[in-house]
């Protein structure tokens, strides 16, 4: 019933309310893609596995430049107009790779669905931030919700084109895709463009003068520890499905067991998670239970090769547990942070910057695990562990440390002294 209420009278009200219907629509064509993609590219596209790895590695690597440009555009243009104009993006790109076979085209048509998508997710992040206000932990609770459950029904959607198996039910599932883009589309065209920041922070610069992110050596450094700290989603999708079929005895079909995990404690517990972990300070501790979670997950991994089929099945099920746990504290912490830690008045840029940690890291983390972690064993997993507890009590100090100091001053221009024989002002 909590969920269920919120989402009748979100914060933000009647355009908040919108904007999470669209997200549902957005994700529900994203599990479709998700689950068809790889097919549609081998069965009807004809390209092999190694031209697709190719075709979606670089999608990915230029996706990351979609939050940043996001964040910049939105310094200077409407975030509802530009929100509109990645989903129209994406419609068209998705028309153009039904239409189109050639590898090249694809390559293009693919990574510009990319990086529409990550600019997507930056401005809805954006636009929550605007219309939420204080209470946009609240709002990011009930994305995640209605999110995983719209991926949910994406992905179950799409169970069924593929039992079909044929060219026609592989683009069917491609223009269910796009019909989500143009229904977001239009959901958004319903919403009023979300106010500016309130008041700024003292110390910001006046009026006229840009902060960039790029020069604030702390924020990036708050980005940069933020990359490795979303590796829980590799090891969710990549790590747990590979470690269960090459290294341990579970049985196989205990592999969407850990999505279903994933998807339904998201679904259940983000809410309460990010109540008690709303505002700065707290959202900051939240990243010292990620640092306890995950290592905990790691362990687990590591010991479900020594048991048989039964325990190292309770352990990989436990770790998918322990995992989401963490995903769900980071999920918070870093978007929570991510706000807080950047100036008001140029929130759209740093927002930018901030949302190309989890681009790199689904980049990077993938191979990071398949060709390291896993690649040593057991001990990798009890290393990735230690790593992440040591980072997470970095990113705490460093957060906890910007948030007690004051930005600083900007010097004002000096206003030249009068000349000595000047004649005085007249008198009042």
């Amino acid at each position: 019933m909590g969920l269920i209420t919120q989402l009748r009278n979100p914060p933000g009200g009647r355009d908040a309310r919108i904007m999470l219907f669209a997200q549902a629509l957005d994700r529900t064509g994203t599990g479709l893609w998700a689950a068809s993609s790889v097919l549609y590219l081998t069965f009807v596209a004809q390209l092999s596995a190694q031209r697709i790895g190719v075709l979606l590695g670089v999608a990915g690597v230029v996706g990351i430049a979609g939050s940043p440009l996001a964040g910049r555009l939105a310094q200077h243009l409407p975030v509802r107009a530009l929100l509109i104009g990645c989903h129209l993006l994406r419609l068209v790109t998705l028309l153009l790779m039904l239409l189109c076979t050639r590898f090249e085209v694809l390559l293009a048509v693919v990574a510009l669905t990319s990086l529409g998508d990550r600019a997507a997710k930056t401005l809805e992040m954006l636009f929550a931030t605007r219309v939420a206000g204080e209470r946009r932990g609240t709002y990011q609770a009930l994305f995640r919700s209605v999110a995983n459950a719209g991926y949910g029904v994406g992905a179950g959607l799409a169970a069924i084109g593929l039992a079909v198996a044929t060219q026609g039910a592989y683009r069917a599932l491609i223009l269910g895709d796009a019909l989500s883009f143009v229904l977001a589309a239009a959901l958004v065209q319903r919403t009023r463009e979300p106010a500016d920041p309130g008041p700024r922070r003292p110390g910001s610069p006046p009026a006229g003068r840009t902060v960039s992110p790029w020069r604030d050596r702390g924020y990036l450094l708050f980005v940069l520890l933020d990359i490795p700290m979303n590796i829980d989603d590799s090891i969710l999708n990549v790590g747990l499905p590979l470690w269960l079929v090459d290294r341990t005895r579970a049985p196989h079909a205990l592999v969407p067991a850990f999505l279903i995990v994933n998807t339904v404690l998201v679904v259940l517990l983000q809410l309460r998670v990010s109540a008690r972990t709303e505002g700065p300070y707290r959202a900051a501790r939240a990243v010292l239970r990620y640092g306890a979670l995950l290592p905990a997950c790691c362990v687990a991994v590591a010991l479900a090769t020594r048991g048989g089929t039964w325990p190292a099945a309770a352990l990989l099920l436990a770790a998918a547990l322990l995992v989401t746990l963490a995903e769900l504290m980071r999920s918070v912490s870093s978007w929570e942070l991510a706000v807080s830690l950047a100036p008001p008045e140029a929130r759209a840029a740093y927002l930018g910057v901030a949302g190309m940690s989890q681009s790199i890291q689904k980049s990077a983390g993938p191979p990071l695990l398949t060709g390291v972690v896993m690649t040593a064993g057991p001990a990798g997993w009890l290393a990735l562990g230690a790593v992440a507890a040591g980072l997470s009590v970095v990113q705490y100090g460093r957060c906890v440390r910007r948030m007690r100091t004051p930005l600083p001053a900007v010097p004002r221009p000096r206003t030249p002294a009068p000349p000595e024989n000047a004649p005085m002002p007249p008198a009042s």
